[in-house]
């Protein structure tokens, strides 16, 4: 295997390698990526067996076909340190050497033969979905913040998409939670025969966050019993999906809160961020104390102090006093596009429901703390 690529070209590749490939492995060859020159064209792969990541690089110079595999992390470090746009020599001497040279360095990785790399399989019997990259992109951000961490219930370590329907529209819809809030968002959607309700894990939606951010191509997805496929242009990411049943979601949705609070958003979040910063770990919820034209912010730490700050609101009825997580609730602050935030709440005990007057196919649910 001999060729020649751009720098820049492959370590774009290589910097989405990083977050697919585990550091720490049993399996040593899973800590490779596999390189492959055929057809003109350089294949890069890299798997953690539950998630496959796939390029293909036209821009390269082929000397002769082959393929190995070498260490992802240490390819990648080599090549950030080698300057910009400088032409890379690639040639696998032995079946264990790599050779990597430019007009100034020259470096020799060792290698693992492929006949270990994993192989998959590649079908998809569903038609493709074609989606908007940043709708989706937008979709998974706001969601992603209540995936729990939660073992025990894997079922909920992820973004379940699924299909809805409003108004005679029909829609993509994913939710998270992880029992303490909820994320849900949606995007209009025109073709949806063939789309399975699914779990997407948690890697697999930041994996996927950060190639949508990059990448401006179309999104195509396609979804077969136990896994999902996502195309944009040469790249294609596979991963497995969560095996269980997402809970009814719709239950937790309070319907007859009545109680509407209006904040300013981003004077909401600076405002939690500044009295929260009294508690050392966080953990000490922040207590609101909503009158019909402020509301009053509180962090009590018994160990390190006390933070109070007031600022103007519209609120519809008597004074209420609520506690919540406060950084479940600047992560949702956070999400929400629009200048002003609206709370509907019941009482000091039961779930509110966070909407954002931007963005109507979205809302958030939070339970208060008890404090």
């Amino acid at each position: 295997m001999h060729f020649i690529v751009k720098r820049d070209v492959l370590l774009k590749s290589l910097n989405f390698v990083q977050g697919v490939v585990e550091k720490k492995n049993t399996l040593p060859i899973l800590s490779n990526v596999l390189l492959q020159i055929k057809n003109n064209k350089l294949s890069i792969i890299a798997t953690d067996l539950d998630l496959v990541f796939y390029d293909e690089i036209s821009e390269i110079k082929a000397i002769n076909e082959g393929s190995t595999t070498t260490s992802a992390s240490i390819l990648y470090d080599v090549l950030r340190k080698i300057s910009s746009n400088a032409e890379i020599n690639f040639d696998l001497k032995t079946e264990n050497k790599l050779s990597l040279k430019t007009s100034n360095s020259d470096f020799s990785l060792l290698c693992l033969p492929t006949d270990n790399f994993p192989t998959f399989s590649d079908e998809f019997e569903n038609k493709e979905i074609s989606l908007n990259n940043s709708k989706f992109l937008k979709l998974l951000n706001k969601t992603k913040i209540s995936i729990s961490n939660d073992d025990t219930r894997h079922y909920l370590n992820g973004v379940y998409l699924h299909l809805t329907e409003a108004n005679g529209k029909n829609f993509l819809t994913g939710v998270a939670t992880d029992s303490h809030r909820l994320s849900s968002s949606s995007l209009e959607i025109e073709n949806t025969s063939g789309f399975n309700s699914l779990i997407l894990p948690r890697k697999t939606v930041f994996q996927l966050c950060s190639l949508l951010s990059e990448l401006s191509e179309n999104l195509y997805i396609n979804t077969s019993e136990n896994k999902i496929k996502f195309s944009l242009g040469n790249i294609k990411l596979i991963s497995k999906v969560i095996d269980g049943k997402f809970p009814d979601y719709k239950k937790v949705v309070p319907i007859n809160n009545e109680k509407t609070l209006i904040v300013p958003s981003k004077e909401f979040i600076s405002s939690i961020e500044r009295v929260a910063s009294v508690s050392i770990d966080r953990k000490e919820g922040v207590k609101l104390s909503i009158n019909k034209d402020n509301v009053q912010l509180s962090v009590n730490s018994a160990n390190t102090g006390e933070g109070n700050e007031k600022i103007k609101a519209e609120f519809n009825s008597e004074n209420l006093n609520i506690s919540f997580n406060s950084k479940y609730l600047t992560d949702i602050a956070s999400e929400i596009e629009n200048d002003k935030l609206k709370m509907n709440l019941k009482d000091s005990t039961s779930p509110v429901l966070i909407e954002d007057g931007s963005d109507k196919n979205s809302y958030f649910v939070i339970m208060p703390m008890k404090i």
